[in-house]
């Protein structure tokens, strides 16, 4: 039974990752150029950010003439977040602070929050980018999206940042979450496979003015706590270009301390149930665990019956198979190096023994599952049912 269920899912690993080197490069920094003169608006959604938002908006100054102008819509902060905005104000007119509306029945504060920001933007802008309150932008990134999306055609594209870890628990942790997934979706610039395995990442996530406008802003993602990839799906089945990009040396993220808040808070969505038909939810799981959570229960138990004696074929088959899958993922693991900061974590070597972590990963996906969120960011929602 285990060689069925396996032999499969690592035929579909191996269709996906193969797709590697011939996805698209990591974006590079690029100069602004005239033709690109307020031609992007920037929404930044925040909830209490004060902690970690003066990076993001220090990111967004060093940004050139493209950058038209950034609307931080706050959600009527208690922390200082609105000083923070004010204060950087005074030195660049560019930014803009402003208050969402009541959060109306139905929608989920992120979604709100950047859908009030699209409608307050100049309609001068021909794109809208929506960025979070823990990333850092780097010089050129900006341009660099813009001159890619106008290279390639894209009407919808967002970056898969690098990650900034600090604690030896979340070098643990963190990189075994975020190998779901690259293993249901294939690597970051790599062509997809139709609008339902589209993917995207709001952090960083630029749209033509004319699309949103088209998708009536946020509207269709108004209910999902993953409404940057519910967003990206509904555009593509619309006939968007959607792309889903390397952003690694454009925009760096640092998202939760410590692994019990990863554990917690990225975990809880990155089932992407909202933006799936639960056919696909759970076929996806059950290929998580054959190719990610398996391997490594499996294979000490197999060797241990061979061990005892227990030996024939189907049972080596399998052995082999698991011990492929675990190749495998410790290459990966070279794979996504540079998905990482290294200069100020501690002990960044426990990265190595993250792969270790894969079936709790696998757990945990699971439990988003069959879990419906009533709390995110400090808002409560009711279960629906």
């Amino acid at each position: 039974m285990l060689f069925a269920l396996q032999l499969p899912a690592l035929a579909i690993l191996l269709s996906r990752l193969v797709k590697g080197p011939s996805r698209t490069p990591p974006l590079l920094p690029q100069p602004a150029t005239p033709d690109l003169i307020g031609t992007v608006s920037v929404v930044v959604p925040t909830l209490n950010e004060a902690h970690r938002l003066s990076p993001c908006l220090a990111g967004l100054s060093r940004q050139s003439y493209e950058l038209r102008e950034v609307l931080v819509v706050d959600s009527r902060s208690t922390d200082g977040t609105g000083n923070l905005v004010k204060r950087i104000q005074h030195r660049d007119p560019r930014f803009r602070l402003m208050q969402d509306d009541p959060l109306p029945s139905g929608w989920v504060g992120r979604p709100w929050a950047l859908h009030i920001g699209f409608l307050h933007t100049s309609e001068q802008s021909k794109w809208v980018l929506g960025m979070d309150a823990d990333t850092v932008p780097q010089p050129g990134l900006i341009a660099s999206l813009i001159a890619t999306a106008n290279a390639a055609g894209y009407d919808l594209v967002s970056l898969a940042p690098q990650f900034i870890l600090k604690y030896p628990g979340e070098w643990w942790l963190q990189p075994a979450l975020l190998m779901t997934l690259l293993y249901r979706f294939g690597p970051v610039g790599a062509d997809g496979d139709g609008s339902e395995r589209v993917m995207a990442n709001g952090q960083c996530f630029l749209v033509r003015r004319s699309l949103l406008a088209q998708l009536d802003g946020y509207a269709s993602a108004r209910s999902s706590f993953c409404d940057d990839v519910t967003l990206a799906r509904v555009a593509a089945e619309q006939g968007a270009k959607v792309g889903f990009l390397d952003g690694s040396r454009l925009v760096k993220v640092r998202m939760y301390e410590g692994a019990s808040e990863t554990w917690r808070e990225w975990g809880r969505s990155l089932d992407l149930k909202d933006a799936c038909a639960p056919a696909q939810k759970w076929g996806d799981l059950g290929f998580l665990l054959a190719v990610q959570g398996l391997p490594w229960i499996a294979a000490p138990v197999l060797m241990g019956w061979l061990a005892l004696g227990y030996d024939s074929l189907p049972l080596r088959l399998a052995l082999g198979i698991n011990a492929l899958l675990i190749l495998i993922r410790i290459g990966m693991q070279w794979a996504i190096l540079p998905s990482y900061d290294q200069t100020d974590g501690k002990a960044p070597w426990v990265f190595w023994l993250s792969p270790l972590a894969d079936p709790l990963a696998v757990l945990r996906i699971f439990l988003s599952s069959i879990h419906t969120p009533t709390q995110w960011r400090g808002r409560h929602y009711e279960r629906s049912s």
